[in-house]
């Protein structure tokens, strides 16, 4: 197959549609199920590319979890703790614990669970059937692996009454090294970022403190790759192997900052006693508990605690979660890494970063105010290392 007729482009109103094979070659995936959209062609291939980045410098399955062209996150498949395998509503499978791909997807699924909502899911192996269980059961476009095995695909195929959409992708597939889109009737080329992110890449540290663990190195790998594949200006916080706050598009890099740390605390106070034991009605739904949750931690539209509001979800009114407490939790936290695809230009992307646990650092360096954002650095004891390297993506 070297062409592929699609519903529509990106609305309704964009026809035809299509992907195809420039020079007239075959496409090097196959649909198993579904008839997957332009949107979804998007980010199965930009997710395929991370989660093979991941895997390859890591040595680990990996797994992400890609909405509008941007991971909420990329993971890959390290131990979960309890208190991680219930925030993230795979506790009832004990299967995950003995798949690092299911793990990979559990925690990617997981970190931000209400951006997942009707995700792309990307997988670099081999999609077994315990991370097929945690798919089936979570509301999803599709999915992306180099292969599933039996098992996994008659779990898979079961889903939205078998029009989920599965694609399988040659994991021997190189693509051309130039790339060509258009814009308003014109052809952009650029080279393909080929740029290998690696542990050699965290070489120059700049700040006073230059003991960096090795598992923050993995953490800032983690941080770095899944930048590479989000839409700029982007930051991300990661931790336990793991992408835990993705700030996404925007124009300020304190709000990338901002918004990526407000994630990242989300997921941390996911993990709190008071949040996990939570009195749900059994009839909960889960994305519903995903909103009520969210609505529990950051006081949102709706005072999920408030007379006539807890009794629809709760078998009892709960303690609301204070702003002191939450603090005081989250103050507790230290050892997260943080990427950035371009130079930080002040500090107050450091002092918002720290506020969300942030210890280790990974950004390009080259802004004039470099040498105020070490002294920032310095003064809360963090490392950061200066990259050389931007990883803009659009």
């Amino acid at each position: 197959m070297n062409s592929f007729e699609l519903k529509y482009g990106c609305n309704p109103n964009q026809k035809p549609a299509r992907i195809y094979m420039e020079n007239g070659g075959e496409l090097p995936i196959q649909i198993l199920s579904g008839r997957p959209g332009y949107i979804n062609f998007l980010d199965a291939l930009n997710s395929w590319q991370l989660v093979s980045e991941l895997k390859a410098e890591l040595g680990l399955p990996a797994a992400a979890s890609f909405k509008h062209v941007s991971p909420t996150s990329g993971a890959v498949g390290v131990p979960m703790s309890e208190a991680l395998r219930r925030a993230c509503f795979v506790d009832d499978i004990p299967e995950v614990s003995d798949s690092p791909l299911a793990t990979a997807y559990a925690r990617a699924r997981g970190t931000d669970r209400m951006s997942s909502f009707g995700d792309w899911a990307a997988l670099s192996d081999i999609c077994d059937a315990a991370t097929a269980k945690v798919l089936s059961r979570e509301v999803s476009d599709g999915v992306i692996a180099p292969g599933y095995t039996p098992d996994a695909l008659e779990i898979l195929r079961a889903k939205r009454k078998g029009n989920y959409n599965i694609v399988q992708i040659d994991p021997d597939y190189v693509p051309e090294l130039a790339e060509r889109k258009q814009v308003f009737g014109i052809t952009f080329e650029q080279g393909r970022n080929n740029f290998k992110i690696n542990r050699a890449l965290l070489s120059n540290i700049v700040t006073q403190n230059k003991a960096l663990p090795e598992e923050a190195a993995r953490d800032l790998i983690v941080s770095l790759i899944t930048l590479k594949y989000t839409q700029s200006n982007s930051v991300c916080y990661a931790l336990g192997g793991q992408a835990i706050g993705v700030g996404a598009g925007q124009q300020s890099r304190i709000h990338c900052t901002r918004l990526a740390g407000s994630k990242a605390d989300t997921w941390f106070l996911r993990q709190y006693d008071k949040v996990l034991s939570l009195p749900f009605r059994d009839d909960i739904a889960r994305p519903t508990r995903d909103n009520v949750i969210d609505g529990y931690i950051n006081k949102n539209e709706e005072d999920v605690c408030a007379e006539g509001n807890w009794q629809k979800y709760f078998t009892r009114r709960p303690e609301p979660l204070t702003q002191e407490e939450a603090r005081a939790w989250l103050d507790g936290i230290r050892g997260v890494s943080l990427g950035s695809d371009a130079f930080f230009p002040f500090e107050d992307n450091i002092q918002r970063a720290y506020k969300s646990g942030v210890s280790y650092i990974a950004e390009p360096g080259g802004s004039i105010r470099d040498e105020s954002v070490i002294s920032c650095c310095d003064r809360y004891g963090i490392i950061m290392a200066f990259t050389g390297m931007r990883l803009f993506h659009h």
